[in-house]
Order: C-alpha cells, then sequence, then structure tokens
C-alpha cells in the first residue's frame, strides 16, 4: 500500500506541474507578445489583402469585353526560348563588308506566381548549369491596360557567323565575336476599355469578347558588336570589325484579340516605328564610317498569343515577342531580328 502511495502522489504531482506550464504558456508575457505580434500580423495581411482585392477588382474597363479571373492566386510553369540573328554590311574606303552573326538559343524553365495581380517568377537555365551557356540575358516586360513596356539586355560571347570583306569570307566561331545589345519598346492602348493586352500575355485579365485598338508606340535598339583580339592573331586574315547601332523610333500600329467559343484567345499585334534618331558606325580595321542622312530605318514590333482556357481554373497558351530592324541609309545597312517564344501551363487557385 505504501508503494501505491507513493506513486499516486507522484503522478499527482506530475499532474499539477504540467497545469502550471499550461498557464504559464498560456497566459505569461511572452504569450500575449507572440499573440499580440500574430494579430498584428493578420491585421496587416487582411488590409493589404482588401486593398488589393478592391484593386484588383476595379472595372475602369467594359465588362461585357474583359473581366479580370476570380482566382487569388496564379501558378503558371513555363518553358521560354530566345535569339538574336544581326546583319550588317558596308563599304569602307572602297572595300565591301558583310557580316552575318547569331546567338546560341537560350531555354529556361521558369515558375510565375501572381497573387491579385502582383506577380513574380523564377526561373532556371539546365544549359547555363551545366556550363554550356555562358551567354547573359535579361527580360523585363509590364502589361498594364493602358501601357506596355518590353526591355531586355543581352550580352552573348555566343555570336558566331560569316564576315566578309573584300572577297574574303571569315569564319567566326563562338566567343570571336562579343555582342551588347538593349531594346526597349512601349505601347499605349487607345481602345483600353475593351482591349487587353494582359489577357493575351500574362492572364490577369479575361478578354471575353473580340475587340481590338489602335497603338502608338515607342522603339529603342542600341549596342555594339566587336571582335576579340585573338581572332587576328589566329587567322591572320581576319578583319578587327567594330559595328555600334543606336536608334530611336516612333510610331503606331494595331492588336486584335480574337475570342472563339469562350474558350480559345487569339492575338497579334504590329507595332512599326519610324526611326527619327540614328547614329551607326561600321569600323573595319580601324578605318571607320559614320551613318549618312536617314533614308529607310524602322523598327518593327510583333507579337503573338495563343490561349486556351480548359475552365476557368485551368489554361495553357504560347506567345511569341519579336523586334525587327531595318537600318538603310546607304552607308551602313543594318538589320536585327530579336525573338522571346513562350509554352506554358497554368491554374488559378483560391476563389
Amino acid at each position: 500500500m505504501k508503494t501505491i502511495h507513493h506513486k499516486y502522489k507522484l503522478t499527482k504531482w506530475k499532474n499539477v506541474l504540467i497545469v502550471l506550464l499550461f498557464h504559464y504558456f498560456t497566459f505569461s508575457p511572452f504569450h500575449l507578445f507572440t499573440l499580440s505580434a500574430e494579430n498584428r500580423l493578420k491585421r496587416f495581411w487582411t488590409k493589404a489583402d482588401s486593398t488589393l482585392t478592391a484593386r484588383y477588382f476595379r472595372t475602369p474597363y467594359d465588362t461585357n469585353y474583359v473581366v479580370r479571373p476570380e482566382g487569388r492566386l496564379t501558378l503558371k510553369l513555363r518553358v521560354n526560348q530566345s535569339g538574336n540573328t544581326f546583319h550588317a554590311r558596308g563599304t569602307v574606303n572602297g572595300v565591301y563588308s558583310k557580316a552575318n552573326l547569331h546567338t546560341r538559343r537560350k531555354t529556361t524553365i521558369s515558375l510565375a506566381a501572381a497573387y491579385r495581380g502582383i506577380s513574380a517568377s523564377v526561373s532556371i537555365n539546365p544549359a547555363k548549369m551545366k556550363g554550356l551557356y555562358k551567354d547573359y540575358e535579361l527580360n523585363l516586360s509590364y502589361y498594364g491596360r493602358r501601357l506596355s513596356l518590353d526591355a531586355s539586355y543581352q550580352r552573348s560571347s555566343s555570336l558566331s557567323g560569316d564576315i566578309e570583306r573584300g572577297g574574303n569570307m571569315s569564319w567566326m566561331g563562338q566567343g570571336d565575336v562579343t555582342l551588347k545589345m538593349y531594346n526597349l519598346t512601349a505601347y499605349y492602348v487607345f481602345n483600353h476599355r475593351r482591349f487587353s493586352f494582359p489577357a493575351a500575355f500574362t492572364q490577369s485579365y479575361i478578354q471575353r469578347r473580340s475587340a481590338g485598338s489602335w497603338l502608338a508606340g515607342l522603339s529603342y535598339q542600341g549596342g555594339s558588336i566587336k571582335t576579340e583580339p585573338w581572332l587576328k592573331l589566329r587567322n591572320a586574315n581576319a578583319p578587327d570589325v567594330q559595328i555600334r547601332v543606336g536608334h530611336l523610333g516612333i510610331g503606331g500600329g494595331y492588336g486584335y484579340n480574337l475570342v472563339l467559343g469562350k474558350k480559345w484567345l487569339f492575338h497579334l499585334s504590329l507595332l512599326p516605328t519610324f526611326v527619327i534618331y540614328n547614329r551607326n558606325k561600321l569600323t573595319v580595321n580601324g578605318d571607320s564610317r559614320h551613318s549618312g542622312r536617314i533614308r529607310f530605318n524602322m523598327i518593327f514590333n510583333e507579337r503573338a498569343a495563343i490561349i486556351y482556357n480548359f475552365s476557368p481554373r485551368f489554361f495553357a497558351g504560347t506567345t511569341l515577342v519579336m523586334n525587327n530592324s531595318l537600318f538603310n541609309d546607304k552607308a551602313v545597312v543594318v538589320n536585327q531580328n530579336k525573338w522571346v517564344a513562350r509554352a506554358f501551363v497554368g491554374m488559378r487557385l483560391w476563389k
């Protein structure tokens, strides 16, 4: 009986200790501070969410044509590929020179998330992880109701192709030529109440009925291409070539969203701009030739997209963004073609 009574007393004190610890952690200043911080965080999130929701569902557009999707969170898995080709020709001191070059194609896989119109993404490049791709490229896009913007910067040592000078042809391999190039395009959508760029390119809106719009735009392309010093050491006949370009253009175009069967969306837009500022320069073996009076200089911006909505929650699609330039001032002729293609699947959560 003594043993049993002793065990009973131990169990009793153990239960008392558990109750005391429970009350301490429940009503201690530390616990109250934790609850206070947690409540402040909840209040902050509730206020931020209500502000984002009110902003998200504002309707400065015609809801017969454009609506917001109901899901709070949108997730997309994308496969992206981009490339750039560059052509230039001109006559310096009576010697005709021509270059036809292209970069290695870049392929990335990205996961994008958007909450009430605020989005972020992360990308990986399998070839870069294996050390097979050493170029650097940055692409930024913003698609709003009225204004849209595409910007890119590319630094490439994978540029390769052939360079001709005075009838002598030289092959440029990867690492022989370095390219640095900027591209910027800005749009203004006149019929922004019924026509939506985001419906085609970010899926943050849904185009319910077909509509189009006239566009006004601004384009800039600038950068340089030059051969590396070691090319001359390897091949004495290889020319030392440096091409500098810079163009600013303004213009207008048209875009159209075609909706078929409430599930398909087809987008196509074209924005040609006329160059109003030009600073092309071609240098071969130290002899330079600047661009002359503007003759026919243009930058073309093309956009295309195909979107299929399996349901209000699930969708898939593909997009293509291209910048093509044509500069011909008799002294120097330059043509650049930059493109980015994407294929994706996505879903909307938290209705």
